[in-house]
């Protein structure tokens, strides 16, 4: 064959493979979409318990100061520093020897008193029939009765000052009004105790311990609008319910109730204050403590709620997606509201009745078809459950 046959024939063969080639490529099957793998939760309608999250710190009851009513020297204390006391335990003596001898002086002038009256009267029994007789003059009977009134008058008083000394010599014995626990000893034995040095010690009641805590007028003016719009229903009475966190984690164990509600704002802080009270017989809760409030009963109705992990987070909000009746996944952006243990609530966004994605969202290219797995139970929640939401309830004294 000469050498343009060859040619030709190498050029034939190569478009005979090059048609065959795109023949191929035609003929190759379309990949088909597969479904994604979720799981999902039906949304529904319910009641969803609110609790109001607060840092309070504890307050005694009764804090009493404990001081010195008379002067003298500290010569005795009879507790033990931080140790609990009862009522009328002695807790310090001082020195009671001046007064002891104080009030045997005012004994001896009240019997000094009542000998002058014993005369007095004798000396009247006898002029008043001489004075009837005009034996005397009537200036005698006068004279009479005036010494015998001067002498009554002088029981009186001495018998007020026998008084007066034998409550200055209790004094010298200080006792605790209260049960409760005691602080450390402001002054040591020998010391003066004076009216400008009288503090000894604080007793403090233990039952019922006092938790305070402040609302913030933006959180009151929240609640109030939330109230009027039916988002949010308070428990009947405004009865609400406090539990105490401490501050390792750990829950106390009894319930409170608020009990007071400061009705002025404070001027520099902007809040006003909220008093609840615990019961406290172990003595578990100490004056001063930092704690935890969360303050229970409210409830937002008709609420909607989807587990945390059906929420994603985007750099434009947060959103869900929901799976339509062709098993398409579009994503619907939300509002969340309240953290309910491990749900979110849905201010905005969704409704009751609709399908969300809870497992296998992050798989999800907006309007993919998807495949239910599975489906979790409606999202339900305990009550007090809730932490920490914006507004805050303006408690009612009780």
């Amino acid at each position: 064959m000469n050498p343009s046959g060859r040619l030709l024939g190498g050029a034939l063969s190569l478009a005979s493979l090059w048609l065959l080639a795109a023949c191929g490529k035609q003929e190759a099957p379309q990949a088909v979409q597969q479904a994604v793998p979720v799981q999902v939760v039906k949304t529904v309608a319910q009641d969803l318990p609110i609790t109001f999250e607060f840092v309070g710190q504890t307050q005694s009851d009764q804090a009493v100061d404990i001081r010195g009513r008379v002067s003298g020297f500290l010569v005795k204390r009879g507790y033990k520093e931080g140790a609990m006391v009862k009522a009328g335990q002695l807790l310090f003596e001082i020195d009671h020897k001046p007064f002891q001898a104080q009030l045997d002086a005012a004994k001896a002038q009240l019997a000094q008193e009542r000998a002058r009256l014993e005369v007095a009267r004798a000396n009247l029994a006898r002029v008043k029939p001489l004075a009837e007789r005009n034996a005397l003059s009537a200036k005698d009977l006068d004279d009479a009765t005036g010494n015998y009134h001067a002498a009554a008058a002088g029981v009186e008083q001495a018998r007020a000052q026998v008084e007066e000394q034998q409550l200055n010599l209790s004094y010298t014995y200080v006792r605790s009004p209260v049960d409760g626990v005691s602080s450390f000893a402001v002054l040591p034995e020998g010391a003066y105790v004076s009216p400008t040095n009288s503090l000894l010690t604080t007793v403090s009641t233990l039952t019922p311990m006092r938790i305070n805590f402040s609302i913030s007028e933006p959180q009151t003016l929240e609640f109030r609008a939330e109230q009027a719009n039916k988002q949010l229903v308070p428990p009947p009475d405004q009865h609400y319910e406090v539990t105490v966190v401490l501050a390792d984690g750990s829950e106390y164990p009894q319930k409170g109730r608020i009990t007071f509600a400061d009705a002025t704002y404070n001027q520099q802080t902007g809040t006003f204050l909220v008093r609840a009270e615990m019961p406290n017989q172990e003595g578990v809760l100490r004056p001063g403590q930092f704690v935890r409030v969360l303050v229970n009963g409210a409830k937002r109705p008709a609420a909607i709620v989807v587990p945390q992990r059906a929420v994603v987070h985007g750099p434009k909000g947060d959103l869900v997606f929901v799976v339509d009746k062709d098993s398409k996944a579009t994503p619907r952006p939300v509002t969340v509201g309240d953290l309910s243990g491990s749900m979110w609530r849905i201010s905005q966004g969704l409704g009751p009745g609709e399908t969300v994605v809870v497992d296998g969202a992050s798989k999800i290219a907006p309007g993919a078809t998807v495949k239910i797995t599975g489906e979790a139970p409606p999202a339900a929640v305990g009550a007090g459950s809730v932490p920490a939401p914006a507004s805050a309830p303006a408690a009612k004294s009780s």
